[in-house]
């Protein structure tokens, strides 16, 4: 993976660039996010998953989507019942997942990976441990711990 400062960019915009100011949280997350889909969607393309869109990572983010009904995945993701829809026809149409008949709920459906699908994951892992190791590197061991360990903090229930 290229080492890049992204978050760094802000800095050295020049000042008529700047005109809301310093980036505030949001930006300062986003970036490094960003930098993370990025190196997925390299890794699987790579890897013959030539045909995975960057679309498609929101349905595969972690917890991922397995055993999920399309409108639970909806709710999760922020996202309408008709753009999850159109994701998992895309998805299921490429091979990653099907849409089977909830056992309980018979006008339900649930969301199964196929092995493509479970391949795919098994990439995009890889992928985040390459950047988590390069991550490693920039900030050193204690750095990255204590991103970590924030982050986590923060996705703590208030």
């Amino acid at each position: 993976m290229a080492e890049q400062n992204l978050s760094s960019h802000f800095t050295k915009l020049p000042q008529e660039e700047q005109a809301f100011g310093p980036p505030l949280i949001g930006a300062l997350l986003r970036l490094p996010l960003e930098a993370v889909q990025r190196h997925m969607l390299e890794r699987l393309h790579e890897r013959d998953f030539d045909d995975f869109d960057a679309a498609y990572l929101s349905i595969f983010q972690y917890p991922g989507p397995q055993g999920a009904r399309p409108s639970e995945l909806a709710t999760r993701l922020r996202m309408s019942k008709q753009a999850v829809s159109y994701l998992l026809g895309e998805l299921e149409r490429l091979g990653y997942l099907t849409r089977e008949a909830d056992p309980h709920d018979q006008r339900s459906k649930r969301i199964a990976l196929a092995p493509r699908g479970e391949a795919a994951i098994g990439v995009i892992r890889e992928a985040v441990g390459e950047v988590e190791t390069a991550w490693t590197k920039q900030l050193g061991r204690r750095g990255f711990a204590e991103l970590r360990r924030l982050l986590l903090e923060l996705n703590q229930p208030a």
